[in-house]
């Protein structure tokens, strides 16, 4: 019986190597014999621009999963992970794991050599927006959303749309004068993503919206956690382009803040895993890497408000499909690929940041 079963599942994978064109040597290191090489290794290595915290139960559950592969995760900005990950290739890489929610930066990564491939039926599972040269992986889907003090503005008053806050702020400027937020795009490299997508989904209202922000005086910031304490406390009114992530989460305990996803388009971002070329720990980080992508590790990151799993075969995240139903044609997730990089030309990304600073900080 044992014999028959085990053949059945040999075909199996056979199968599956064909139909995804998986090489046979790597579709044939089953599970087990994953496990068994990554406990030999004894641990993976995480850069992650994550708070450890919303990772935690995460962690724990791999670590009970795989008792003998410790994890190890370095939590930090999205600037110092790139800066950081890039000085020490040169020495030979620290990272097993990348995980970032600078897409852009990570693509740049991916694209300059940094990654290497990995194919499972975990990363088969994902939607094609989600994946780029089997390199590169979302594992999250998080709208990108405005945020406002519930306190301070009543449910009519708050701007539904882009254009509905550039007209708002056109017809009453006064009460937002000073008490705009948003992400400063020089400090900030998820901010400047964020920024330079909405270039693209429409680049008249952005930047008349930027200049709506240079009237009015904004205050640019490099942290979501500075942001949301701001508009808490009232020293902001409206947050502009924060991911919904973490205003959520933050949200869910506190009454002052409220959160909107635009309808007439919400940008939706996707934390961006990729394995270190450089790994040390090569088993462990495509056992990490398998683990965050299943539908288990998927439903635990899900659990988090504000994060919805990338798959669509997860039971558990009813609230991801409910969130696409919602959003219709508003929903607008931005695609794991080379289109990521124009903006990170040094010529693009200077003639940004001067339209930016000339619009939001225009000389007296």
């Amino acid at each position: 019986m044992f014999r028959r079963q085990h053949s059945f599942r040999v075909i199996i994978v056979l199968v599956w190597a064909l139909l995804f064109g998986l090489p046979l040597a790597l579709a044939q290191t089953a599970p087990d014999q994953r496990y068994s090489a990554a406990r030999k290794e004894g641990v993976v290595v995480i850069y992650a621009a994550t708070d450890e915290s919303l990772a935690r139960e995460l962690i724990q559950d791999f670590m009970q999963l795989y008792p003998g592969v410790r994890v190890e995760y370095h939590d930090m900005s999205s600037g110092v992970l790139y800066t950081r990950f890039v000085a020490e290739t040169d020495r030979g890489g620290v990272a097993d794991v990348v995980w970032s929610s600078a897409m852009d930066l990570q693509v740049k990564l991916v694209n300059d050599g940094h990654a290497q491939a990995h194919r499972s039926p975990e990363t088969a599972a994902l939607p094609d927006w989600a994946v780029w040269k089997d390199e590169a992986f979302g594992t999250s889907f998080e709208p990108v959303v405005f945020v406002y003090n519930r306190r301070l503005l009543s449910e009519d008053e708050v701007p539904s749309s882009h254009a509905e806050l550039l007209r708002l702020l056109a017809r009453a400027p006064e009460p937002f004068r000073g008490r705009l937020t948003t992400y400063d795009p020089a400090r900030s490299g998820v901010g400047y993503l964020l920024h330079s997508q909405d270039v693209l989904a429409n680049p008249v209202v952005f930047w008349r919206l930027a200049e709506g922000f240079g009237r009015i005086g904004v205050q640019t910031m490099p942290a979501t956690s500075d942001m949301l304490d701001h508009v808490a406390s009232g020293k902001a009114l409206i947050g502009y382009n924060m991911l919904g992530s973490y205003a959520m989460i933050r949200a869910a305990s506190d009454p002052n803040l409220g959160v909107v996803l635009p309808r007439d388009y919400t940008l939706v971002m996707s934390r961006v895993a990729f394995i270190a070329r450089q790994a040390r720990h090569p088993n462990a980080a495509r056992l990490w890497l398998d683990y965050l992508l299943s539908p288990r590790g998927q439903g635990l990151l899900s659990k988090n408000p504000g994060f919805y799993s990338v798959r669509t075969d997860v039971p558990a995240d009813e609230a991801a499909e409910e969130l696409r139903q919602r959003l219709g044609g508003a929903f607008r997730p931005i695609a794991i690929g080379a289109g990521l990089l124009t903006y990170l030309d040094q010529l693009k990304r200077r003639d940004f940041l001067r339209q930016w600073n000339d619009s939001v900080a225009p000389l007296p």
